[in-house]
């Protein structure tokens, strides 16, 4: 299936991925939470997939992204942003016209956009891999909710980037995270595919 999650998850959480600068990341990986400085009320992406995130942030290089972060999350609080999610783009057929998106997407806390996953070259793959954008109410119960862990995971994007680099893929791939399928239903994700 091209459009589905596959996440570092157990029975009650999933690890979705942020980068940050190191002003903002060490802090929440130092007590667990996000700080004060934390702006609950802007838009938040958060990806499920590691690979996605390190070609997001350059494997931790990016200006402002030097920090990488494992976010634990409650699935409860999860699927409840997946319920209240609309697709970020309109989509014939699956929403009844460009206007009934425009209310929906400005009604709902969450957007979602299945962006190509990548390999450890960060080349895209033939399948897409979620990337889960929170505001409003959404955005305030991730930072003050729903975690349940911060790790700052900065060093094992490093040694895994030097590995790819290195031409040593086996040793970079047992780095990282075990990502499978996550239990996501028809119900849970049939208004989110294009």
């Amino acid at each position: 299936m091209s459009h589905r999650i596959r996440a570092l998850h157990t029975d009650t959480t999933i690890t979705v991925y942020q980068a940050y600068s190191p002003e903002l990341g060490v802090p929440a990986a130092r007590t667990g939470r996000f700080p004060a400085a934390w702006k609950r009320d802007r838009m938040t992406w958060i990806k499920p997939s590691f690979l996605w995130m390190m070609y997001r942030c350059g494997y931790a290089t990016k200006e402002g992204q030097q920090t990488v972060l494992a976010v634990e999350i409650t699935r409860e609080g999860f699927d409840w942003a997946l319920r209240h999610a609309c697709l970020s783009h309109y989509v014939r057929g699956l929403h009844a016209d460009q206007a009934a998106w425009q209310r929906e997407l400005r009604r709902s806390p969450a957007r979602v956009q299945w962006d190509p996953e990548r390999d450890l070259h960060l080349n895209a793959l033939p399948y897409r891999s979620l990337q889960l954008g929170l505001s409003g109410e959404a955005s305030r119960c991730f930072a003050d909710e729903w975690t349940v862990s911060i790790t700052d995971v900065t060093d094992r994007a490093r040694e895994i980037h030097g590995l790819v680099r290195d031409g040593d893929e086996e040793a970079a791939t047992r780095l990282l995270p075990e990502e499978r399928p996550y239990p996501a239903d028809d119900a849970l994700l049939s208004h989110l595919r294009a």
